[in-house]
């Protein structure tokens, strides 16, 4: 049995490396992607690189997935600083936009499968060692589904908002981006503000948990199946 302090850094211990992996291989890939597309602002920044001191944010990275976790929040999620992009200079800037942006959570998925596919190695270390892998594997795999989930919703600043901007015929286009200077603070108010108010009215407004949580704790399953963990 372990005691509260001992079960929370032990709990902290198997998170750790599979965030920073998670939000660092994500940004490390839209650099990337934007750089094979010509835009080479990330490669010269230093930013296309698994170092996770260059991509930390220290709220998106530290503070956040910390407090969630000490909350006992079903799911954490986090994000780094984003990689700079000039997508004037990517050969076809409209379409490449959307590859770039697809290459973060693409990564994720990515990072989610291989991870569910080291599982199997787990079983084969010594009981303690094999466990603490384990669980470090498994929170890989909902991190980055988080990570994908999350990006994917269609709102600027996120990948799947610059997916839509890349994808909406042009006029539409340019008024969604206007969204962008809001984005971050429509996101605090969906984490925040309002389950805050439906706890106080009597009603789950926890809308960020409809949309991520659940269909992350099916894909879970979906790739625990496909890689027969379970």
């Amino acid at each position: 049995m372990m005691d509260g302090i001992t079960e929370i850094l032990y709990v902290a211990s198997t998170w750790i490396i599979p965030v920073l992996l998670a939000v660092t291989l994500h940004e490390a890939a839209h650099g990337y992607v934007a750089d094979k597309l010509g835009d080479p602002t990330a490669r010269l920044a230093g930013r296309i690189t698994a170092n996770p001191v260059r991509h930390v944010d220290p709220f998106g990275t530290v503070v956040l997935p910390g407090l969630l976790l000490v909350l006992s929040a079903p799911v954490l999620f986090g994000w780094a600083k984003p990689v700079p992009v000039d997508f004037r200079r990517l050969h076809k800037p409209r379409r490449d936009m959307v590859m770039v942006a697809a290459a973060g959570p693409g990564s994720n998925l990515l990072m989610a499968c291989i991870a569910a596919i080291l599982i199997h190695a787990a079983f084969l270390l010594p009981p303690d060692a094999g466990n603490w892998v384990g669980h470090n594997l498994l929170n890989a795999i909902r991190i980055n589904l988080v990570l994908m989930i999350f990006n994917l919703i269609p709102l600027p600043p996120l990948d799947g908002g610059r997916i839509a901007t890349g994808l909406l015929p042009y006029p539409l286009a340019v008024r969604f981006a206007r969204l962008e200077r809001f984005g971050l603070l429509i996101l605090i108010g969906a984490l925040f503000l309002l389950p805050l108010i439906g706890g106080q009215i009597g009603y789950d407004l926890n809308i960020l948990y409809w949309i991520v949580a659940t269909p992350v704790l099916y894909l879970e399953q979906v790739l625990l199946s496909i890689f027969g963990v379970i």
